[in-house]
């Protein structure tokens, strides 16, 4: 038997490149329209955080609880678990992450601040803007656009998506508290794809996991 420090994060994948590639376009053929439509849903949801507002806000909120309770269900769960053991764990994770959001969408007074004003909030406006223009990457990497990974339809962009918006929660503990989980995911999937092969994507994550984390601290260190 080999010592366990001759291993690689490659060893423990259970699944190819191509056979995750072929899941994500079965599932993005499946959805039909529904995949547009969420693509619009995604560019909406930064422009009612970068607006601002109290309807704008709720809005945003709803928006994103609502896309991470369906990718929970309709992708971790239904079709990812069958590749990947751990995101049978990840969608009960995704459901709870995303009903928080709603709950905060309802209840939360006043739950976000302006994505105009200081160099945290324009660094969250930059992960909302990454994670809409995340369906991109396909094209940079050669792909067909059915292989394109849109958010409220895939679990990545979505997550990154959800980040952004957490940081511009205006309460610092509900904005970390909403902000765990989609930051956990962002981490698990940046190794993953890294593992896979697939650097754009993974390098895409890393960065926007990072600035919604500066942009966290920062708020931190000017208290």
């Amino acid at each position: 038997m080999s010592e366990w420090w001759t291993y690689r994060p490659s060893d423990f994948l259970l699944f190819s490149p191509r056979v995750y590639e072929r899941l994500i376009e079965s599932h993005n053929a499946s959805l039909g329209a529904w995949l547009w439509i969420a693509a619009a849903l995604s560019v909406a949801t930064g422009l009612c955080a970068w607006r601002g507002g109290d309807k704008g806000a709720r809005a945003a909120l709803a928006l994103v609880g609502a896309g991470l309770c369906w990718t929970g269900w309709s992708f971790l769960s239904a079709r990812y678990a069958s590749i990947n053991w751990a995101a049978g764990y990840a969608a009960p994770a995704f459901w709870l992450a995303g009903a928080a959001f709603v709950m905060a969408a309802a209840f939360a007074r006043r739950p976000l601040r302006s994505a105009r004003g200081d160099v945290a909030a324009i660094t969250t406006l930059l992960v909302i803007l990454i994670a809409s223009a995340y369906p991109l990457l396909a094209a940079v990497s050669g792909k067909p656009w059915i292989s394109v990974e849109v958010a409220f339809v895939m679990p990545d962009p979505t997550a990154l998506l959800a980040l952004g918006v957490a940081a511009l929660i205006r309460a610092p503990v509900l904005a970390l508290g909403l902000a765990s989980i989609p930051f956990a995911w962002t981490l698990y999937a940046t190794m993953t794809l890294a593992t896979l092969g697939a650097t754009a994507q993974s390098m895409t994550l890393a960065l926007g996991a990072g600035l919604a984390l500066a942009s966290l601290a920062s708020r931190r260190v000017m208290r």
